[in-house]
């Protein structure tokens, strides 16, 4: 009889996310063909349960801390899959990268309701559709017809402006093109030519904010742009320009954000926070020409198991000895310098 060949471990350790959020039945049923699936929710696993399993896993589903020693007791591991959204820096790339270990994120499946919600918030920033909801509730709008459009804008013909062209400013792009303006991007990550080829317009910073009316903010942060959004660059924007913030706060100098918006030179939506939850004294919950959002772009209920289908797919093709395809994979040249923050 030829000896049992022990079938690989998969590791979940999946907090913030809970399990039946992001695996369905038949997506459940799917993983546990693949190997033995050590289920693991609520609080992150701790070290007696991870140092159990590790020694045998083939992949780690969850954020778990993967330093260059807890990587050396896992000398079968082949894939690290964030079901966060984010690359965190509580995982040695480097030792990932020499070990042709994957790590992939579930990041893709935020990028359209957060496009979705980026566009809905600059169209309701320049009409100013809050503003005029609350004044009717309090029995304070102008006259009907005209009075309270003054400031009011079309996005149709407007130069808009992306900062950042990941996974949002993709998914973004396809419903900005029908305003017919002229969308600028910066993205010192991105070959100006793959741009072009996006039917953008490379930019530096300082032209993207000088030439929008609208700027959205879609950059992760990193090493090199941490609070880089500040007060000489609101200073280039036109006044009445809008300003989109829906992907990290550690890009933008916050204060500054919210003087520029209280000055009356520009408007504000934002969706994310240097502190979640927003502390409640917090100056943005009295500084006028904003739109706040307690970090509700991305996260909606339909896309959640996607994060579980995209995992599957891609152990499916790692366990076969072929790259995956479904989640975001992690580029060891720029990994490192990330800087986001964990949610939850």
């Amino acid at each position: 009889m030829p000896p049992t060949i022990p079938r690989p471990v998969i590791l979940l350790d999946p907090f913030p996310r809970a399990v039946d959020q992001i695996f369905d039945a038949a997506t459940k049923a799917r993983l546990e063909t693949l190997g033995e699936v050590v289920w693991h929710d609520g609080p992150p696993a701790g070290d007696a349960h991870l140092d159990r399993w590790l020694p045998g896993a083939a992949a780690v589903i969850g954020q778990t801390a993967l330093d260059g020693a807890r990587l050396a007791r896992a000398p079968n591991l082949r894939a690290v899959c964030n079901v966060e959204g984010n690359f965190l820096p509580n995982v040695d790339y480097a030792e990932c990268q020499r070990r042709g270990i994957h790590v992939l994120a579930t990041a893709p499946v935020f990028a359209r309701p957060v496009a979705e919600m980026a566009l809905g918030l600059a169209l309701a920033l320049v009409r100013r559709v809050h503003e005029a909801d609350a004044a009717i509730r309090q029995g304070t709008e102008t006259m009907y017809g005209e009075g309270d459009n003054a400031d009011s804008f079309l996005l149709s013909g407007r130069t808009l402006g992306l900062v950042g062209f990941g996974n949002v400013g993709r998914a973004l792009l396809p419903l900005l093109r029908p305003f017919g303006g002229e969308i600028l991007a910066h993205d010192p990550w991105i070959h100006p030519s793959v741009l072009r080829e996006s039917g953008l317009v490379p930019v530096s910073l300082e032209e993207c904010f000088e030439r929008s009316a609208v700027v959205f903010l879609l950059a992760a942060t990193t090493t090199e742009n941490a609070g880089q959004i500040d007060a000489r660059l609101f200073a280039r924007l036109a006044p009445g320009s809008l300003v989109i913030l829906v992907s990290r706060a550690g890009s933008v100098n916050f204060d500054d954000l919210l003087d520029a918006a209280a000055s009356g030179r520009i408007r504000a939506a934002i969706d994310v926070w240097p502190d979640e939850p927003v502390p409640p004294g917090h100056r943005a919950r009295r500084t006028p020409n904003t739109l706040l959002q307690a970090h509700r772009a991305g996260n909606i209920p339909e896309i959640w198991p996607l994060m579980g289908r995209m995992v599957v797919d891609d152990l499916e093709m790692i366990l076969r000895g072929l790259p995956p395809q479904r989640c975001q994979r992690a580029q060891w040249e720029t990994v490192s310098r990330l800087r986001s923050k964990p949610i939850g």
